[in-house]
């Protein structure tokens, strides 16, 4: 099962009133699992990048005017995507970002169901607890140390290990292994791996002298039940 964790920086907050997307960050996962294969890319907004979002992106305007604009990156980033899944905290953020600006181009829109919300999930799994990244990096002891400064690519790689989290930790199904169940054939030679040193059993009927030290103990308590 391939899902590709996503996440972007823009220059404000509705693209209605003008903000564009200036970064974008994915992340591969094959059985939640992330694979080591990233899209990472900076975008010219062709407008300014506001003091306020600088401030929590570290991203300046005259930092992206080197990097192509957003119609030049679309069809690598489609490519990346592919049809399958998206993991996205507070998905319809980004949604209606990437869809403001496919938009711009007559390109097709991501409907809602293409995007988990791992915001939805925080928020149903721990009703009334605080949800965003950083509070469930805490949660689950994720390292944040990377992360000075919200960037789209360093945001993906912690929610790439949050929604592991979410889904069940690193025991995801049944399978006893380390990663989500697969089907394998056991022969004769795996059932000679697993055989089990033979032990003798055990007695589990108390000795006299653990008798006599229950009674002992017994007769210190007050309203024993034991003593009745």
């Amino acid at each position: 099962m391939r899902e590709i964790v996503l996440d972007t920086e823009t220059t404000g907050l509705e693209p209605s009133d003008g903000h564009r997307v200036i970064e974008i960050g994915c992340v591969e996962l094959i059985n939640y699992i992330p694979t080591g294969r990233v899209y990472h890319t900076y975008i010219n907004p062709e407008r300014d990048v506001p003091l306020e979002a600088s401030a929590i992106s570290g991203i300046k305007t005259d930092f992206l005017k080197p990097f192509p604009v957003f119609a030049k990156i679309i069809d690598e980033f489609l490519s990346f995507l592919g049809d399958d899944q998206l993991v996205i905290h507070n998905a319809s953020f980004d949604l209606k970002f990437l869809n403001a600006e496919f938009g711009r181009l007559n390109h097709p829109i991501f409907p809602p169901h293409r995007a988990i919300d791992t915001l939805k999930i925080a928020r149903s799994k721990f009703p009334g607890s605080p949800a965003s990244l950083d509070a469930l990096c805490r949660r689950f002891q994720i390292d944040l140390s990377s992360r000075s400064k919200h960037g789209a690519l360093v945001d993906s790689e912690l929610l790439a290990k949050v929604y592991l989290e979410l889904v069940g930790g690193r025991q995801t199904s049944l399978s006893l292994g380390g990663y989500p169940a697969q089907t394998k054939t056991t022969t004769k030679d795996d059932l000679k791996k697993i055989l089990r040193t033979h032990r003798e059993p055990r007695a589990h009927q108390p000795t006299d002298e653990e008798l006599a030290a229950h009674k002992e103990l017994v007769s210190k308590i007050k309203g024993s039940l034991w003593a009745k």
